[in-house]
């Protein structure tokens, strides 16, 4: 029997995914493991391999957005034939309002007239209508039948465009969508000059349920839409109900009330991709957070005497692999730190996985690198740059996001000594590494010596933890860094 292939799920905060590409052509005989789709989530773009063999028929459509598992494809022996327009693995969010308000030029439904059937409608088991679910959502925001429409995606299936070509040209929706005898509707009056007519956004489906279920009818509301495609996603909704609940007017992660610019902008940097998920993500931390900083500084003159000697037997450990792999000593030695809040209380959580801050154009990635308290220096100098070099060439899977518990930020290549991170949730805290400085220090007999020195800079959720635990917190971090031998 046909074995459905499904969005799938790739990390625990992952809810929706975005085809980008396919990798395979159409009905083509697939290996196991065989890399077949390319998918967009949130964090980044990721190959999705096969798991079984066979002959793939499509069902999802590049472009659109699908819920973890609902149905994209199936796999398919000799001789077999997939469902039907196929049979998504939720239900289609037809009944959910649309966002903002929108004209289209779709014409009413047909009356009881004779019709001039003009479109082959395709339909599935029990005369249902074979669209896609973004088709379906489409529909109900632009006011298209679709039981009036030909598909032109696979297996004839109704897709997007097929909806929105409708609602821009009612000329081509075919006859049987009109009544014979209309009487023309009414022009309406022009738009004033520099006007653009509204257009109701796009939903994905995942954020139209949560509305569902949080009872936010969109018509009424005008959500902004953070998504690289531009459509309103589950955390845009998220955030603006945050914002209906504490009183706000918040319509997405900029300001709650937008104000417009004072001069002529010589440019316009929207909030979305990458930069988007940055702004709603650091926006709901210090929301749902209540965040403190302190700061200690550190003497790293053993730290360089370890650096050059390792240095001449070829090893090159950064002044930063230090501070993580002293970091990861000594979350495993306050493991209330290594924690994060959860329904239930505060989780301590077994394995320390520390995050590391890497700076992009576009903005800021944190690879993680797992179990970080049982690497050495330079076991750990190998993974960081690793995970440095993929993120700044755009490699990095997915998988390297996964699992953080605890992050170090640092700015001292720019000359900062201090500065005050953002926690990056559903951590519990993060450090933030200064410059390394030259500094002067009292010796025990009085007399001044030149001393190498930077700055920790650690934030924390103050709902975890008190201002004493994180003290000796960093503490035990500056310890670990008095004697570099302790992190082998």
């Amino acid at each position: 029997m046909p074995v459905p292939f499904n969005m799938p799920k790739l990390g625990l905060t992952m809810e929706e995914g975005t085809i980008v590409e396919w990798l395979v052509a159409a009905e083509s005989a697939v290996a196991p493991g065989a890399a077949v789709v390319l998918i967009d989530t949130d964090k980044v773009q990721t190959e999705v391999e096969i798991p079984d063999g066979g002959r793939l028929v499509f069902v999802g459509e590049v472009g659109s957005t699908y819920r973890c598992g609902e149905v994209i494809g199936y796999l398919l022996a000799d001789g077999e034939s997939a469902p039907a327009g196929g049979s998504p693995a939720v239900a289609s969010p037809t009944a959910v309002a649309p966002a903002a308000v929108a004209t289209t030029s779709a014409a009413p439904a047909a009356s009881a007239a004779p019709a001039i059937p003009t479109a082959s409608v395709t339909r599935g088991d029990g005369g249902r209508v074979l669209a896609s679910p973004y088709a379906r959502v489409r529909a109900k925001e632009l006011g298209v039948d679709l039981a009036s429409l030909g598909g032109t995606g696979p297996g004839n299936r109704i897709v997007a465009e097929d909806v929105e070509t409708a609602a821009r040209n009612p000329s081509r929706v075919p006859v049987a969508a009109r009544p014979l005898a209309a009487p023309p509707a009414p022009a309406e009056p022009a738009a004033p000059a520099g006007w653009r007519t509204p257009v109701a956004p796009a939903i994905t489906y995942a954020a139209a349920e949560l509305a569902r279920l949080v009872g936010l009818d969109l018509a009424q509301h005008t959500i902004r839409a953070t998504s690289p495609d531009g459509r309103i996603s589950r955390d845009d909704v998220a955030t603006y109900v945050r914002g209906l609940l504490s009183g706000g007017r918040s319509t997405g992660p900029g300001p709650s009330v937008a104000s417009p610019a004072t001069q002529e902008p010589t440019a316009i940097v929207p909030l979305k991709g990458m930069r988007g998920t940055i702004a709603t993500r650091m926006r709901a931390s210090l929301q749902d957070m209540a965040q403190l900083t302190l700061m200690m500084d550190v003497d790293m003159d053993a730290v360089v005497a370890d650096r050059q000697a390792r240095k001449a037997r070829g090893e090159a450990p950064s002044f930063t692999d230090y501070v993580i792999a002293a970091s990861a000593r000594a979350l495993r030695d306050h493991p209330r730190v290594n924690s994060q809040v959860t329904p239930d209380g505060i989780a301590i959580l077994p394995r320390v996985n520390v995050g590391m801050a890497v700076a992009l154009d576009e903005g800021l990635v944190v690879p993680v690198i797992p179990d970080t308290d049982g690497l050495g220096i330079v076991e750990l100098s190998t993974h960081t740059a690793r995970l440095a070099e993929a993120a700044r060439t755009g490699t990095l899977k997915l998988s390297d996001y996964e699992g953080g518990t605890f992050s170090v930020s640092t700015l001292g290549m720019f000359g900062v000594d201090g500065f005050t991170p953002v926690i990056n949730p559903p951590n519990s805290a993060i450090l933030g590494v200064g410059r390394l400085r030259d500094d002067v220090a009292w010796s025990s007999d009085g007399s001044i010596r030149r001393v190498k020195r930077l700055t920790l800079s650690l934030t924390w959720d103050h709902r975890v933890f008190d201002g004493a635990p994180a003290a000796e917190f960093v503490r035990t971090i500056t310890r670990y860094l008095d004697d570099p031998s302790t992190l082998d």
